[in-house]
């Protein structure tokens, strides 16, 4: 579990394909506590399990699954990533509660200044926004945001200074691809319904 507050903007060092996934090298700079082999670790909002340890560095893989629905097949070697270590019991919730399952991916479809803020508009399949509410909370690439519109085949965000110059959306291009998690307790919600 995650808040979808970015702790990190790490980078990926290394990547081996591996038969029907990859293998991702990870820096996580400054960082302030050791890793723990088998600890959760989010990647772009995508939780992953930590297999190998080299200090300040750790290797995690992506299977066929997660490939399919994220980001992270299309990463290289210098790409900027963003990071968040799972939440502990205790810890404060400054997010909302984040998962690491990523549904699907977006597209950037529109970028704009207003002010030192910065709009983004996203295209996505239809099939997930039934999942989203204008003033809900959706993970972008792991970040926590508060939704501004929501259509059928797409969404918007806008992002203060802060989150422009501590994550990855701060240089996403139109065209771009990007993580999506929608929230979780909709998803709850439409199933109970049946809707």
């Amino acid at each position: 579990m995650f808040t979808g507050l970015v702790e990190a903007l790490g980078r990926i060092e290394s990547v081996v394909e591996e038969e029907a996934g990859r293998r991702l090298t990870v820096l996580w700079p400054e960082l302030a506590e050791p890793f723990v082999m088998g600890e959760s670790i989010a990647v772009n909002g995508c939780c992953l399990t930590v297999v190998a340890i080299d200090g300040n560095r750790f290797e995690t893989q992506a299977g066929p699954e997660t490939l399919v629905r994220t980001n992270l097949g299309a990463l290289n070697p210098g790409d900027a990533v963003n990071l968040e270590r799972s939440l502990r019991v205790g810890d404060r919730l400054g997010g909302h509660f984040v998962q690491g399952h990523v549904d699907a991916t977006a597209v950037l479809s529109e970028r704009r200044i207003e002010g030192e803020w910065e709009f983004l508009a996203f295209q996505v399949d239809p099939k997930w926004t039934p999942l989203m509410v204008e003033k809900g909370s959706i993970a972008v690439d792991g970040i926590s945001l508060t939704l501004v519109e929501v259509s059928d085949g797409g969404f918007s965000v806008m992002l203060i200074p802060h989150t422009l110059a501590m994550t990855t959306l701060g240089n996403r291009r139109v065209g771009d691809t990007v993580n999506v998690e929608t929230d979780m307790l909709a998803k709850h919600v439409k199933k109970l319904v049946g809707k």
